[in-house]
């Protein structure tokens, strides 16, 4: 089951957010709610793109190397600026790791695109510090134009 919410903000552009099972399906919806995000706030083609890829391999390795039965993907608009894509996951112990994976690998270029294609991205803890219960992995991408 997919829910979607809109955040209320005081002012600014709204968030988006959903929850989906962590299953490889969830990677093409979570692309899905990036374009729609994207198009509502008029964003250049490039920049959802970029988006859209990035938020997929977030998912991607949240598939992968996490557990439980969902993720939470999320699309903020931090001001003009900025976008900030992220995934919630319950593994608080299975940290994202960027490494250069060797040539005849199959897997293992997400994070090496996620870090090419966003400014920022990183991890945050959620939970108590003694007993953390999952993380928040994020990106975050310049608007180099905005539409008016």
């Amino acid at each position: 089951m997919t829910m979607t919410a809109t955040r209320p903000r005081p002012k600014g552009h709204p968030g988006y957010s959903e929850t989906h099972p962590r299953i490889e399906a969830t990677a093409p919806q979570a692309r899905g709610l990036v374009r729609t995000a994207c198009a509502i706030w008029g964003l250049p083609d490039e920049v959802t793109e970029a988006a859209s890829v990035v938020m997929a391999e977030l998912v991607s390795n949240a598939v992968r190397h996490a557990s439980g039965p969902s993720v939470r993907v999320t699309v903020d608009r931090l001001g003009h600026e900025r976008v900030r894509l992220a995934v919630v996951d319950r593994a608080p112990h299975r940290l994202p790791d960027l490494c250069a994976p060797e040539d005849e690998e199959q897997s293992g270029r997400g994070l090496v695109l996620v870090e090419a294609m966003s400014d920022r991205w990183g991890y945050d803890l959620l939970g108590p510090a003694r007993r953390p219960w999952g993380k928040r992995c994020w990106a975050e991408l310049a608007v180099k134009q905005v539409a008016l």
